[in-house]
């Protein structure tokens, strides 16, 4: 599915946009289930991954329901996700973060986890799935096209403006996947409604996840996932076990 330029806006800029990916029917359906689980969880919303000021989150989202079994199994992505991280890639987290209305405060600029690309090259992948419309005015996601090929991370607390930056706005149901090693950071939400996105993020097969799935998993939802969904979360990897066995160290931002 992807095309030569699709590929060449991965390597040289870091991002993809894809227009209208989820389809009505599956936004539709994913933001229920998203406010049913808000409403389900209370104050403990997101607690199995963190949870911040000026935000709202939720976490271990496979655990919650059939549809992100869908979502992370989306073909598009998934063949984004090889190109970016090459044959071997796992599930590493899937969350939503929801910019909650009149919060000025966006996130400094950051790489997801931390992530510097190493000897094999990069190694984390997102994918941001727009349930809102991104504007200039309501927490868009900005983004350092080609700063993930610097091998460097940016200074620690900075929200400056950087020459090149740009801001990704798309209509809800659009996705963004992007190599999550390029700089980039939420922006402050100046409108009086909530702005939401999901985060559907991937890992290279020999780094841990940033949310272990064995553990968070309940046995009912690994007896009804399917085979390829077993895959993509390394279920029945003995290598993604010895990485959560050896501590993760890893966490960081989600847009």
């Amino acid at each position: 599915m992807l095309t030569f330029s699709d590929r060449r806006q991965l390597d040289e800029c870091g991002y993809l946009v894809l227009p209208g990916l989820m389809g009505p029917e599956l936004l539709a359906e994913v933001r229920q289930r998203i406010d049913e689980i808000f409403a389900e969880e209370g104050e403990r919303a997101g607690s199995e991954f963190k949870q911040e000021a000026h935000a709202r989150r939720l976490a271990n989202l496979v655990d919650k329901g059939e549809v992100f079994e869908r979502v992370i199994l989306n073909p598009h992505v998934l063949e984004c996700m090889e190109h970016v991280l090459g044959p071997e890639w796992k599930l590493s987290s899937l969350n939503v973060r929801v910019a909650d209305p009149h919060s000025d405060c966006g996130q400094p600029w950051h790489a997801d986890s931390g992530a510097i690309a190493d000897e094999r090259g990069y190694w984390v992948c997102n994918s941001v799935w727009m349930l809102d419309d991104f504007t200039p005015e309501n927490g868009a996601t900005r983004m350092l096209p080609g700063s993930h090929r610097w091998r460097k991370l940016p200074p620690k607390e900075s929200y400056e403006s950087l020459d090149g930056e740009q801001l990704v706005l798309g209509q809800a149901g659009t996705v963004v996947v992007m190599n999550a090693h390029m700089w980039h950071g939420a922006t402050g939400n100046r409108t009086a409604g909530p702005r939401r996105a999901m985060h559907v993020y991937y890992a290279r097969a020999d780094k841990p996840q940033q949310q272990y799935q064995k553990r968070l998993l309940s046995e009912a939802t690994q007896r009804r996932l399917s085979k390829e969904a077993r895959r993509v979360l390394a279920l029945d990897d003995p290598r993604n076990d010895e990485l959560s066995a050896a501590g993760s160290g890893v966490s960081g931002f989600m847009k």
